[in-house]
C-alpha cells in the first residue's frame, strides 16, 4: 500500500496538470496544433498513472503498454508500404503517391536501426560493438523523433475534422484542387464543396460561399467557375456565390478571397473549408495575412491521405518556425543523449 500511495504522489500531479493543460489549451484556442502535442503528453502520463495504481503490477503494465506500443510501430510501416502499394495501382505512379510506400521503408529501416541497437547494448559489451550500437541508436532516435512529430500532424488533422465549430459564418471560403479531365470536379474536390454545403444549409442566416482556384495550365475552365457550377446543381443560389478564380496556390486562394470579403463590408465571421490534411497550413497562411478565420476540414479518401499527410508534413514543417522547434527539440532528444552515450562508452 505504501508502495502505491508513492507512486501515485509522483504519477497523480503529472496525470492531473497534463489532462489540465490539454484540456484548457484546447478549450482557449481549439485549432492550435500544440494541443495534439499536450495530448500526447497526457497519454503518455497516463499510462505511468493507470501503472502506479496497479501498485505490485506497475511493472507488468508498463510492460504490456511498451509491448503494445512496439506493435504499434511495427504496423506503421507495414501499413505504410501497404498503402504505397496501393496508391500506385489507384492513382498515376508520380513521386507524391510513392512517398507512404518511401516513408514506410525509412520508419521500417529506422525501427529495425533502433531495436538492434538495443540488442547489441543488451547482449554485447564488447568495444567492437561500440561503433555499430551508437549508429543504430542514432538512426533509430531520429526516425522515432520524426515519427512523432508525423503522429501529433495526423492526431491535429483529426481534430480538424471532428472539432466542433460555430455554425454562424458570414463567407465559407472553399479551397480549389485539381480537375479531372480539364472542368470535372474531382471527388478530393467535391468532399471539400459538400462540407461547405453542409455548412451553408445547417446555417440560420446564409453565408456567401467563395470557391478559391484559378485555371491551370491543363485546365479548361478555372476551378472557381467548376465548383460553381457544382455548387448551383447542389441547390445553392447563384446571388450567395462570389467567384475567386485568379489565385495559383493557396496563399492567393487566401488573399484574394481576403480582397474580396474586404470589399463586401458587413460582418466578416470566415470559414476556410479545405482537406482535413490542409487545414493547418492555411491557417498559418491566413495568420500571416491577419485573416481571422475558423479552419474546416473535409473528408479525404483512405488510399490518399497518407500520401497527402505526408506531403503536407513536409510543407508545414520546412517553414520557419517549425523548422528551428523540430532542430532545437532533435538536438536535445536525439543529438546530445547520443553523443553522452558515445562518451559513456
Amino acid at each position: 500500500m505504501e508502495n502505491i500511495i508513492d507512486n501515485l504522489s509522483v504519477a497523480m500531479p503529472l496525470f492531473l496538470i497534463s489532462w489540465s493543460v490539454f484540456f484548457g489549451s484546447t478549450l482557449w484556442k481549439p485549432q492550435k496544433f500544440r494541443n495534439s502535442i499536450f495530448l500526447m503528453t497526457a497519454l503518455f502520463f497516463t499510462v505511468f498513472f493507470v501503472a502506479a495504481l496497479a501498485g505490485a503490477y506497475m511493472g507488468t503494465v508498463l510492460l504490456v503498454s511498451f509491448l503494445l506500443a512496439f506493435l504499434a510501430l511495427l504496423l506503421v510501416p507495414i501499413l505504410l508500404i501497404i498503402n504505397g502499394i496501393v496508391m500506385i495501382r489507384k492513382e498515376a505512379r508520380s513521386l507524391g503517391n510513392l512517398l507512404s510506400l518511401l516513408l514506410g521503408l525509412v520508419i521500417g529501416t529506422g525501427e529495425i536501426a533502433f531495436f538492434a541497437g538495443f540488442v547489441l547494448e543488451i547482449h554485447s559489451f564488447n568495444q567492437e560493438y561500440t561503433v555499430a550500437k551508437l549508429v543504430a541508436i542514432f538512426i533509430g532516435s531520429s526516425v522515432l523523433y520524426i515519427s512523432f512529430w508525423i503522429l501529433a500532424f495526423v492526431l491535429y488533422m483529426i481534430f480538424m475534422q471532428i472539432m466542433p465549430h460555430i455554425r454562424e459564418f458570414d463567407y465559407l471560403i472553399i479551397h480549389g484542387a485539381g480537375l479531372l479531365k480539364g472542368d470535372k470536379v474531382s471527388k478530393l474536390l467535391a468532399n471539400r464543396i459538400d462540407k461547405a454545403i453542409k455548412i451553408y444549409n445547417k446555417s440560420k442566416r446564409k453565408p456567401v460561399i467563395i470557391p478559391s482556384g484559378g485555371q491551370g495550365g491543363d485546365e479548361t475552365i478555372s476551378e472557381a467557375e467548376a465548383m460553381k457550377k457544382y455548387l448551383l446543381e447542389h441547390g445553392i443560389p447563384e446571388e450567395h456565390i462570389i467567384l475567386e478564380n485568379k489565385s495559383k496556390n493557396t496563399m492567393e486562394n487566401l488573399q484574394n478571397s481576403k480582397d474580396i470579403i474586404l470589399s463586401q463590408g458587413g460582418k466578416h465571421r470566415v470559414a476556410l473549408v479545405t482537406s482535413n490534411y490542409h487545414v493547418y497550413r492555411c491557417l498559418l497562411y491566413a495568420k500571416s495575412m491577419r485573416l481571422k478565420c475558423t479552419g474546416i476540414g473535409a473528408p479525404v479518401a483512405w488510399y490518399y491521405w497518407p500520401s497527402a499527410v505526408i506531403r503536407e508534413f513536409v510543407a508545414v514543417f520546412t517553414t520557419k518556425k517549425f523548422l528551428i522547434w523540430t532542430i532545437i527539440g532533435y538536438i536535445f532528444v536525439v543529438l546530445l543523449p547520443s553523443l553522452g552515450y558515445a562518451k559513456m562508452i
